[in-house]
């Protein structure tokens, strides 16, 4: 009984170190995601904070802001998938596939 409760101490901190390890992954990581050509460039780090969005000026136009709007958003989500396949993958990678 003994040496099971240690096989699963010592599983559950293995486990806090590879959440731990993954933490600092997402705080590392960079993505970046554009739509409409380039027209919209995002960046976007693994906790899908964003870091910072560039517009080209040829994008903005005070008649069609719904085009505009459509972009950001196209951009926003896209890097935001780019996270959670490289998260999935990184995921993977710590558990051995087991998760």
């Amino acid at each position: 009984m003994r040496m099971r409760k240690k096989n699963i101490k010592g599983l559950m901190r293995q486990a806090q170190q590879m959440q731990e390890q993954l933490q600092q992954q997402m705080l590392q990581t960079r993505v970046e995601a554009t739509s409409g050509g380039g027209a919209v460039h995002v960046v976007m780090d693994g906790s899908k904070k964003m870091h910072s969005i560039r517009i080209d000026p040829d994008a903005v136009d005070p008649d069609d802001v719904e085009m505009l709007q459509d972009l950001v958003l196209a951009a926003v989500n896209e890097a935001g998938r780019k996270v959670d396949e490289m998260m999935s993958s990184q995921v993977s990678s710590l558990t051995g596939g087991i998760l």
